[in-house]
């Protein structure tokens, strides 16, 4: 290997002490250039510098002294990090592709089971909800404890302010109340329409709280993806229709819910951006958030038990009786069990799934964004509908697909790669260059 080697008298004056660079005297600063086949590199020659005796504390702790001593000008390579920078890129896009791709299968198997967990609950849906409310708290809570004592939760995670977790539990409660009421109101089929309003709200939302700009590609990808879930839902289904009949009220109601719902996501987003800063670097266990704010909804959600329960058409002095026999039904037994086929297991199953998803959806929004993490869950709408079609236990053979589900299956997937696609940028090299 032919390589140059010369001193740089300007090299001192650049790199000087006092600053967190390489502490390099120009009496003893040396720029090799080499070529290698394996890996290029430019080392410098670096002896103890004449600042040493000032910050010497650190210098010897570091053993740099010792070794200077001994074994007199030291070798110090600094290498090309740009592989590196590429690898973690690739790693972190892996990690979101594979965390968005279970986050769809459990959205898909959410959807699924919440209509099989129907099946043996068709009178007692209320009583489903606040069972799996009550339900996200134990088990949070419990996995809380469990990562608390393996170390994994630390006490300066649980001494985070617990404000914006009060406010958590307050949208997502007011998002329930509010899509209840609306829902009771609105068809099946128009519901999917207008949930494409909480695409919108996040990106409102993201860019007016977080700062974020759009590229233009993003834009039309979303875009691309509300078209594409209208078209596969509300193709033959008369949703348009069903739409006018509700009125505009309900409709601006729905959409006022996922409003509810987006500002939840986003805020859960910033409390993951703010514990960074506050832990640190450090990141904030995602358990931390689903615990606390699953207490807090579950407690406005007992404060909202009277308009809750007036809406699903139960009058609040005969709501313990219906709690009573929503749970006979759920544990299918005694006389009420009848028609209650399928349950408790089918009911569990769909509690489960729903905590997954939840999880896995929380934990999309810590590495990636709350925007990313809406389309991974727009994504499993269609390929529920299809799932829908085939015969599945308890509910026979389904429907035929829509008249539009292929090609707005197919603008949908359009949309997620557009959104997805990044221009690819000229890459950058750098240079030093020594004089003569």
């Amino acid at each position: 290997m032919t390589s140059l080697f010369r001193r740089s008298p300007a090299a001192g004056s650049a790199l000087s002490c006092g600053q967190i660079r390489l502490l390099c005297p120009p009496s003893t600063a040396a720029v090799r250039y080499g070529y290698s086949p394996r890996r290029p590199r430019i080392e410098l020659r670096l002896a103890k510098p004449p600042c040493a005796a000032k910050y010497g504390g650190a210098w010897a702790r570091s053993g740099l002294e010792e070794e200077g001593e001994k074994a007199g000008p030291r070798l110090c390579a600094v290498e090309e990090f740009a592989p590196e920078s590429g690898r973690k890129s690739v790693n972190r896009s892996a990690e979101v592709i594979i965390a968005a791709a279970v986050t769809v299968v459990m959205g898909v198997g959410n959807r699924v089971l919440y209509k099989l967990a129907l099946v043996p609950l068709k009178n007692y849906p209320f009583f489903l909800a606040q069972l799996a409310t009550v339900g996200y708290v134990i088990v949070y809570f419990s996995i809380l404890s469990i990562r608390y004592r393996m170390g994994i939760v630390t006490d300066e995670m649980l001494s985070m302010p617990k404000t914006p977790f009060i406010v958590v539990g307050l949208l997502e409660a007011l998002g329930a109340a509010t899509g209840m009421a609306a829902g009771a109101m609105l068809s099946g089929a128009s519901i999917p329409i207008l949930s494409q309003a909480f695409l919108v709200w996040q990106i409102l939302l993201s860019f007016i709280f977080l700062g974020r700009r759009y590229k233009l590609n993003q834009l039309l990808g979303c875009f691309l993806v509300a078209i594409g879930v209208i078209l596969t839902v509300a193709s033959g289904s008369g949703a348009g229709h069903s739409l006018k009949e509700a009125g505009i009220f309900w409709s601006l109601l729905m959409i006022v819910s996922f409003l509810f719902q987006a500002a939840d996501t986003v805020l859960k987003e910033i409390i993951f951006l703010n514990a960074t800063r506050k832990l640190k670097g450090g990141s904030l266990d995602m358990f931390v958030v689903n615990s606390f704010g699953s207490a807090f909804q579950a407690l406005f959600i007992c404060l909202l038990l009277p308009f809750l329960s007036k809406l699903w058409g139960i009058p609040f002095s005969q709501l313990s009786n219906y709690l009573k026999d929503g749970a006979a039904c759920f544990l299918n037994v005694g006389t009420l069990s009848r028609g209650c086929d399928g349950a408790p297991l089918l009911p569990l199953l769909f509690i489960v799934v729903n905590m997954g998803f939840n999880i896995s959806l929380l934990h999309l929004i810590k590495i990636s964004s709350a925007v990313v993490s809406c389309l991974a869950s727009t994504f499993s709408v269609p390929i529920a509908i299809y799932v829908f079609t085939l015969p599945l236990p308890y509910l026979g053979v389904g429907p035929s697909l829509p008249a539009g589900f292929v090609a707005g299956a197919a603008i949908l997937i359009m949309g997620l790669l557009i959104y997805a696609w990044t221009p690819s940028s000229a890459s950058s090299s750098t240079s030093i260059t020594a004089s003569t």
